[in-house]
């Protein structure tokens, strides 16, 4: 019976969330997706036609990296400020309070569902098509994604109560992790004696993966056993230290 209850208050919320998102926005599903669209063509100006980057349909290949990372960075600057931003709901309802930042993941999930088609439009333009992988690949590929972007989440929401500079400085760490992340760039591009270092990054594989799936309709096995590994150690460091403090929120909320 509480199973129940948790999953229809997480439906709830989220569907809520999304609703809110797209109240009164004509173009809201544009909005979801223009700003990787954007990212993407400043990237192809710079990249492709300035500096000459070998990397056939590299449009393509920039958004397909672009969108799984609006996804992931969307929902952890937002999950910074989750607690702080809802600290009237935290003091009037009881409810689990790891679920604020489980809704705004599920929110940025279902925007980067529903921006698939976008990327499948690209492979039209491009002569190629999504393949039957997809229909087994995709869920796959959301497993890890959801539960290390959760984990990350939870931890910075949990903190950002008691250390409120923290939300800035998890948008620096976003734009480091996102320049040391092969998503403008292609993993052959890093000197192979620095190729193990950049896969200590938890998004490499995650990016790559996702990559490979969209534009080929493979599934790198290795790269998501990988990232399954890091889901669940970041999700379980994110969940114990949202454990840890969970209980001192009414101190500081």
């Amino acid at each position: 019976m509480r199973l129940q209850y948790l999953f229809d208050l997480a439906l709830v919320l989220t569907q809520k969330e999304i609703k809110v998102r797209y109240k009164s926005s004509f173009l809201g599903y544009l909005w979801s997706v223009a700003n990787p669209l954007l990212y993407a063509l400043i990237f192809y100006f710079v990249f492709k036609v300035i500096m000459k980057f070998n990397i056939k349909h590299y449009t393509l290949f920039l958004i397909s990296g672009l969108f799984p990372w609006q996804w992931i960075s969307s929902s952890i600057s937002s999950g910074a400020g989750v607690y702080v931003n809802n600290s009237a709901l935290i003091k009037k309802i009881i409810f689990p309070r790891s679920f604020l930042p489980l809704v705004q993941v599920l929110n940025d999930a279902f925007h980067f569902v529903v921006s698939l088609p976008i990327i499948a439009v690209f492979l039209f333009i491009y002569h190629m098509r999504p393949g039957a992988s997809w229909f087994y690949g995709a869920p796959l590929w959301l497993v890890p994604t959801f539960f290390i972007t959760l984990g990350l989440a939870l931890a910075v929401a949990s903190i950002n109560l008691f250390f409120r500079d923290l939300q800035y400085f998890v948008g620096l760490f976003l734009t480091i992790l996102f320049y040391l992340t092969p998503i403008f760039y292609d993993i052959s591009f890093v000197p192979r004696r620095y190729r193990p270092l950049i896969f200590l990054n938890p998004f490499t594989p995650l990016i790559t993966g996702w990559r490979q799936l969209l534009m080929a309709n493979t599934v790198n096995t290795h790269d998501l056993l990988l990232s399954l590994g890091y889901a669940g150690l970041l999700f379980l460091s994110g969940f114990f230290i949202y454990r840890k403090l969970k209980s001192r929120f009414a101190e500081v909320l």
